[in-house]
């Protein structure tokens, strides 16, 4: 298998990403988006086998790992970060890319592939949900609406000082270890602590979940919709492969609905998985990818 690099990138959307790269840059470009709370290193078993045959890029996002962590909830914004995927791609010569994206890093990559379809040759989303499908279920679904109110967690402000009162190991067992099983992340938990404990990066970390405009309402609500629900919503012309993990607990079965509306070329692979598939059923992602690259040639 092909040898990963992590280089330092500073970008004009003012941050730096440390950014893990292998394979040949003459190749077709692979970019890789992870998601909450990981780093690239969600796909650490993709990269190397892909990087046989493509440029694969993986940066820790901004907020993660040792990226840079801006101070203001608005930094977080999903603009942001996806101007911060297409100065990356300016930075290394790439204008035309796959985009591979997981959790947030789908969400980032929805809206890259809806701002910028110019520069999203193929689309692979794995355990994300579509910005349109996610809001309505939102409002209409109330399993779904469950599901998420992690997220209305996530935005307190007192959730720093909780952890900091708690501890990152308890917090860490208490929340994610509930959403995976303990026996597929091995050695790698030091790893997450590291990268939680890095100064400041839990709060950039949550700042994701502050930033976003999606509306969670709580169980016993029913506030207005959002006004955009109901207006025309763009349909992707590229390829889009959305790979999902059947078991996930926190996105349900109902983000695969109404898909096809939205996506002229799609494909879907569910996969016996929790949420984080990637490396928790490494090896049905890594076919999958393979299969649909080879199947669905850029123009």
């Amino acid at each position: 298998m092909a040898e990963l690099k992590t280089q330092r990138f500073a970008l004009p959307t003012g941050v730096e990403l440390d950014v893990t790269l292998g394979g040949d840059p003459a190749n077709d470009a692979i970019f890789f988006l992870h998601g909450f709370p990981e780093s690239h290193r969600t796909w650490r078993h993709q990269m190397p086998v892909l990087a046989e045959d493509y440029f694969v890029v993986a940066p820790d996002q901004r907020g993660f790992a040792r990226s840079s962590k801006p101070a203001e909830v608005s930094d977080y914004a999903p603009e942001n970060t996806v101007a911060d995927l297409i100065a990356l791609a300016d930075a290394l010569g790439v204008d035309r890319f796959t985009l591979v994206g997981h959790d947030w890093g789908g969400a980032i990559a929805w809206m890259a592939a809806l701002k910028h379809p110019e520069r999203v040759a193929r689309l692979i989303i794995v355990n994300a949900p579509h910005p349109l499908i996610f809001q309505k279920t939102l409002f209409d679904d109330m399993a779904q609406r469950e599901a998420s109110q992690y997220i209305r967690a996530f935005r307190n402000p007192a959730l720093e000082a909780h952890i900091e009162s708690i501890g990152l190991e308890q917090f860490f067992d208490g929340s994610f270890m509930k959403h995976t099983d303990f026996a597929k992340i091995g050695d790698e938990k030091a790893v997450y602590l590291d990268q939680w404990g890095q100064p400041g990066a839990m709060t950039a970390m949550l700042n994701w979940y502050r930033a976003s405009s999606i509306v969670v309402p709580a169980m016993d609500e029913t506030p207005e919709r959002p006004a955009w629900l109901n207006g025309p919503f763009p349909v992707l012309q590229m390829p889009v492969l959305v790979i999902w993990g059947t078991g996930d607990k926190a996105l349900l079965p109902c983000q695969l609905d109404g898909l096809d509306a939205l996506c002229v070329d799609l494909k879907v692979a569910k996969v016996d998985s929790g949420h984080f598939v990637p490396w928790e059923n490494p090896g049905a992602v890594t076919d999958a990818i393979s299969e649909f690259l080879k199947a669905r040639v850029p123009a």
